[in-house]
């Protein structure tokens, strides 16, 4: 008998800097969502495709749950609860360190899916076993999980089980995207997101939840070479001077950084201008949210 074919919708969800963008990223086999030890770094929900002979994923990197502060916070815990009611299964991802209790609200908002769910710790190599153990007990006390895989994304160590786990609970279905797509994110969104990326590995405290970035020209050459003109805005002027820094050396170091970064993503030269702006309180203004692809 012919094994069907295998498809379905997988949602990373987690509270902030639990790895989620890390894990996505290996799981894929290749950088689609940015990666920062800093919370709330993913703002958006990233779509990655991985395909195999007989199945497709479809994995969902959601924003963290948190408690939101800000109307951007908001959209971001509104665009998480929106994916739950689309997917086939839930990788629940937690790290050592974090209690089960810390949780609870979030297990509870995942209760009432009638879906898989996986516990997925992650960070494995940063504790010894007896420690585990005590964590698997105390996160099986609380939730039904299906399956219970620790993983390490940084080592790679549990992630071919954890994959092998997701292609099992796979329901038969069809390959809903071509076998060369691997994101449904289109490039200008992607270099606006590394451009953020190479912000917040550069900046502390409220700089890096401030900033939001907008490219504002994509010109492609006869030549092959690239050429994109794109906007940090900020919500104030302090901030505007951190990221320019002295004689400008901050920003050049950003856009170099980029720039790389993205020729990497594109396989082709790229010509990066980068400017900076103020729009005051933009993370509470719906309108400057909608301009800025939040909504």
């Amino acid at each position: 008998m012919e094994t069907p074919f295998r498809s379905g919708y997988v949602s990373l969800v987690g509270r902030p800097n639990v790895g989620k963008s890390t894990l996505l990223n290996v799981l894929l086999g290749q950088k689609i969502s940015i990666v920062s030890p800093k919370p709330q770094t993913t703002r958006n929900r990233i779509l990655g495709i991985r395909n195999f002979p007989d199945a497709q994923v479809i994995f969902f990197d959601t924003p963290g749950l948190h408690k939101p502060q800000t109307l951007l916070g908001r959209v971001m815990v509104s665009s998480v609860k929106d994916v739950l009611q689309e997917i086939d299964l839930v990788l629940f991802v937690t790290e050592p360190g974090r209690h089960a209790e810390a949780d609870e609200g979030l297990l509870n908002d995942i209760k009432g899916i009638d879906k898989p769910v996986f516990l997925v710790i992650n960070k494995i190599d940063k504790i010894k076993k007896p420690e585990l153990l005590d964590i698997i007990a105390e996160y099986s006390g609380k939730f039904g999980f299906k399956e219970i895989i620790p993983v390490s994304a940084v080592s790679n160590d549990g992630i071919d089980l954890l994959m092998d786990r997701v292609l099992e609970y796979l329901p038969p279905g069809p390959r809903y995207y071509p076998e060369e797509i691997v994101t449904d994110q289109v490039e200008r969104f992607m270099a606006a997101e590394i451009i953020r990326e190479k912000i917040m590995e550069r900046t502390t405290e409220e700089v890096p939840h401030s900033v939001a970035v907008d490219v504002e020209s994509w010109k492609e050459r006869e030549d092959g070479l690239v050429s994109i003109s794109a906007v940090i805005y900020v919500e104030r002027d302090g901030q505007k001077g951190i990221i320019i820094g002295e004689k400008g050396k901050m920003l050049k170091s950003i856009a170099v950084n980029a720039r790389l970064e993205i020729e990497k993503l594109l396989d082709t030269k790229v010509f990066l201008q980068l400017w900076v702006k103020v729009k005051k309180g933009w993370r509470d203004d719906g309108k400057a949210l909608g301009e800025l692809g939040y909504k």
